[in-house]
């Protein structure tokens, strides 16, 4: 299940896009574990990375919509080698990660846009080897684009800009940056602008690196920027729709970062932690770490199987099927924070070993931190996601089966996507159907039990009018129906993969845990009923237990100890 530098093919992909995905694993790999770690804490800045992804035109191939290309028939924007991209940099850092996917942002009001001559700058810059930024949080609003402090004033030849950024990478370098900013002459949803910018401009003043890190979170003012035609994206509604959709094709990255950190931290934890003798004993002949690993293993498996299924239904999504609104969310919220807990299972055997400063595992142990938090908290994320749960519970439709997703097609979708409302009419397919398909597995047995009691609680005991003004409570709820989600979709790909039973029932012992666990939680809300409460203690169930599959599981995670390490 692991990426492994040294033995992965990329065979899923074209051969340009194994080409570059290669050319990207050895320049890492030549690099070697000393020089990544000691750039990492000295904060260099990544100018010998950006003159690889330009040397390679590495984010021109995979940034540059096919309409954009030229004719060159390599370069598309396709979300099944752009998520291997994600994971491979992940792999070998976070600040490297952050340079392309802030990249991404920043080229998604441009390509969304009607503005050729935008679209036109913006290839070319790209394949000069130019990086872009997002421009859309601000220092006393955050993301709140209703509360946009960036004004653009009417003059003669367009608008002058002024305000400030904060929080925007690559602004200390991007060749355009994509500003969110309000006409100061509208009022309302009509004033909203989406205009670009260059961070080299005189009237572009940049402030201050916002972290200490080897990435560079900009602050930014403008004072007085002059906005021509040429660089206005979006005006009106179409401004905000624009924020709302690159957020939905940028933001799914942050699940393949959190996968890519925790594979290179499982290789160098496991190998530690086998290899090591306490008290006589190998540590990994302890039943707590071997539970430890198995738990991290099946959460790592979980979030790969999720992540590669949402891709597929992203990449077939249309204005017909909009499932992918849902499963968004799910990635950014729910992967990135079972990444957190994969780290946290990891850290708690190899314990000190994880703050020295020889090691990967300490910048995966800071960095996993950051993606449940980037552009969306999870209970913002979380809230999104119940306003698609009556839909999805209670009244399937009809679609057809979407397939595996690996073809090399370019997903213009993305740039189509529309105004971004209407989400409680978006229907979905029959959820129960892979729960039945694998009703032979103990665990997802099990699970599904606790996934069809949900229906249950809504119908008999479902949120009060007070209840549903309640956030704490209702995230809670949100939790409980992201995980009957999350289960479907690792359902469905594990049947396109034929992932080992062993293991996919390993991964859903891991759920039946969770859910009992959330549903404790629920009981002890404050505002809970006594019809809730009965319910919630109804659903706690003790995960099918087969102490065989266990140690064929374990004998698959002691088999990672010294498989891949990073070359000195």
């Amino acid at each position: 299940m692991l990426f492994h530098p040294n033995t992965h093919d990329f065979g899923h992909l074209d051969a340009e896009s194994r080409r570059l995905l290669r050319a990207t694993v050895d320049w890492f790999e030549e690099r070697g574990k000393r020089r990544l770690i000691a750039d990492d804490q000295a904060k260099v800045w990544y100018t010998e990375f950006l003159d690889f992804v330009a040397r390679e035109k590495l984010f021109a191939t995979f940034c540059t919509p096919a309409a954009e290309a030229g004719g060159d028939p390599d370069k598309r924007w396709d979300a099944a080698r752009n998520a291997a991209l994600s994971e491979v940099l992940a792999f070998y850092g976070l600040q490297y990660w952050y340079a392309w996917q802030v990249t991404v942002l920043g080229l998604g009001p441009i390509w969304m846009s009607d503005n050729a001559v935008a679209r036109e700058k913006a290839a070319e810059l790209l394949d000069r080897g130019s990086v872009f930024a997002f421009g859309l949080s601000e220092k006393e609003h955050g993301a709140d684009v209703y509360s946009t402090d960036m004004v653009l004033t009417p003059t003669a030849t367009g608008f002058t800009a002024t305000g400030g950024k904060y929080y925007i990478g690559n602004g200390n370098v991007a060749g355009m940056v994509s500003v969110f900013g309000r006409r100061a002459d509208v009022e309302g949803p009509d004033g909203y602008v989406f205009f670009a910018v260059d961070s080299q401009h005189e009237k572009f003043t940049l402030v201050k690196n916002v972290v200490d890190s080897q990435m560079y979170v900009s602050e930014f003012h403008l004072d007085g920027y002059p906005v021509t035609p040429d660089d206005v994206l979006h005006t009106g509604p179409d401004a905000f729709s624009a924020a709302l959709n690159t957020v939905n094709v940028g933001k799914f990255n942050l699940c393949t970062a959190s996968i890519g950190i925790d594979e290179h931290a499982f290789y160098e934890a496991v190998t530690h932690a086998h290899n090591r003798v306490l008290y006589g004993k190998r540590v990994t002949d302890f039943p707590h770490v071997r539970q430890n690993f198995v738990d991290a293993y099946a959460r790592l498996t979980a979030m790969k199987l999720f992540a590669d299924r949402a891709a597929d239904y992203f990449r077939s999504a249309s204005p017909e099927d909009r499932r992918y609104l849902l499963f968004n969310p799910i990635t950014k919220m729910k992967v990135t924070s079972e990444g957190e807990r994969v780290v946290d299972l990891l850290w708690d055997v190899i314990a000190a070993k994880g703050f020295e400063k020889d090691t990967y595992f300490a910048m995966a142990a800071r960095d996993i931190r950051a993606l449940p938090k980037l552009e969306g908290t999870v209970h913002v994320n979380l809230a999104l996601v119940l306003k698609f749960m009556p839909n999805y519970l209670f009244r399937p439709a009809a679609y057809d089966d979407v397939p595996t997703r690996h073809d090399p097609a370019d997903d213009d979708f993305f740039w189509r996507q529309g105004p971004a409302r209407g989400l409680g009419r978006i229907r979905f397919h029959d959820w129960e159907r892979a729960y039945r398909e694998h009703a032979h597995v103990p665990n997802v047995a099990r699970f599904h039990e606790q996934a069809a009691a949900l229906r249950t609680l809504l119908t008999t005991a479902a949120p009060d009018d007070e209840q549903q003004q309640d956030l704490d409570f209702l995230l809670n709820l949100g939790h409980l129906f992201t995980l009957v989600v999350y289960g479907q979709l690792a359902l469905e790909q594990a049947r396109l993969t034929d992932l080992d039973t062993d293991v996919l029932d390993q991964v859903f012992d891991v759920l039946v845990r969770d859910f009992s666990a959330y549903a404790v939680a629920l009981h002890g809300k404050a505002s809970s009923t006594e019809a809730q409460q009965g319910w919630a203690v109804g659903q706690i169930r003790k995960p099918v237990v087969d102490q065989a599959r266990f140690e064929r599981v374990w004998s698959k995670v002691a088999a990672l100890s010294g498989a891949y390490g990073m070359r000195p």
